[in-house]
Parts: structure tokens; sequence; C-alpha cells
């Protein structure tokens, strides 16, 4: 029934579909081939950019792109967005190794906007780290350009000009900072970043109409949380 195979390695085969994806632009035409069709909306539950991917994340992620792939192969249109997450004490806490601050008092003495700083170009390195895995796994995904993510991290907190092209194509000339505001926004196509200046502030306007209608309330309450936070 199957024909013998010389070789059982399969990191070669799998380097071999990868290059024969990128130079046919497999994907690319797929997407062409199902726009304007039938929509199938597939939210990315974010994984946290604080370390390289994990054995658990790409299993994740293994699932995550055969649902679209069956999806695209009944010709639903997607939007292929990844996400990651950006904030909690998952990145606080390795900036605060990595910068050898022990105690909260030592962050604020360190100063709020740097340890801010300081935590977003983590994020943005191992976005891109992680960018780089998932491409390995051949997800399909409309990924930013890795090493346009470092170099926002190395601009991030000073306003030395950046170019910066996103994957819809537009380009855009700021400092750091603002172009990092804008990713994932639909104009530029990409990952979204918890981060974002789009996300944080639906997030505040959900909350205002959220008050507005009573369904939040100031008290106390116990939660399985660092008493340090």
């Amino acid at each position: 029934m199957f024909q013998p195979v010389s070789d059982s390695s399969f990191v070669p085969g799998e380097h071999a579909v990868l290059a024969f994806w990128n130079q046919h632009q497999t994907f690319r035409k797929l997407r062409q081939k199902n726009r304007g069709r039938k929509r199938w909306s597939f939210l990315d539950g974010p994984i946290t950019a604080n370390n390289p991917m994990g054995v658990h994340h790409a299993w994740g992620r293994t699932y995550k792109d055969t649902y679209q792939r069956f999806f695209a192969m009944t010709g639903h249109d997607q939007r292929y967005q990844n996400g990651f997450d950006c904030q909690g004490l998952w990145v606080e806490v390795e900036v605060e190794k990595q910068l050898g601050l022990g105690t909260k008092s030592a962050v604020y003495e360190y100063g709020i906007d740097n340890f801010v700083n300081e935590c977003k170009r983590r994020v943005l390195r191992f976005a891109a780290r992680q960018t780089e895995q998932s491409q390995r796994l051949g997800y399909w995904m409309e990924w930013d350009d890795p090493d346009q993510l470092r170099l926002l991290a190395e601009h991030l907190g000073t306003d030395t000009p950046v170019s910066f092209t996103a994957p819809s194509g537009k380009s855009e000339t700021a400092a750091a900072h603002q172009l990092v505001e804008k990713l994932g926004n639909p104009e530029w196509g990409g990952s979204y970043f918890t981060f974002s200046t789009e996300n944080n502030e639906t997030i505040w306007d959900f909350l205002k109409k959220c008050f507005q209608r009573g369904k939040i309330f100031q008290g106390h309450d116990v939660m399985p949380w660092s008493g340090r936070a």
C-alpha cells in the first residue's frame, strides 16, 4: 500500500514544504482565492510573548491551524490574525529578574516609565521569536516581520524615527512608541498586541459602559494572585 521510504528524517521534508510554500506564495494565493466569500471568524486566544514558545503552545497552535485550514478548504474568507498577550505578572516578574529588581519599591526607584518600556521591549523581542517559531511550524497567519519587531524594541523609549512596513504593505515612519500603539490595527494587519492603544481604549470604553449600567461595584474579594501586585 505504501512506497518504501529511504530516509525517515522528517526535518528535511518539513523544510522542503516550507520552501515550496514560500516559493509559490501558497498562503497568499489561498487568501486571494477565498477573498470576498462567506466569512469564518477565528479569534486567536493569545499566548504571552514573554519567553520562547513551549511545547504546549505548539500543540495548541497545531489545533488552531487545523481548524483554519479546514475552513479555508471549504472556501471561507478569514483574517488570519495571531495575537500576543503583553500584560501581567508573567512579563513583569521576568523583567524584574532581568533588571535585578527584588522589591516593588525598587521598581518605583527604577522608574515606572522605564520599567513599562522594558516590559514592552521584552514582549516585542519574544513576539519576534515566537513568530519565527510559529512560521517554522508551518502555522499560516498574517505575520509581522520579526526583524521589524526587534527594531521597534531596540528604539522604544527614544525619539529616533523608525520606518515600519506592515503586512498589509502600508509603511509609516515615526517614533517607535507611536508605531507600537498601532500594531494589529485593521489597516496594518499583522498580529494584535494587547498593549496597543486601540485594545486598551476599547477595554476602558467597555468598562465605562458596564459602570454606567450598574454592572461594576467597588468592594473587596479574594483573588488567587500575587500579593506584590
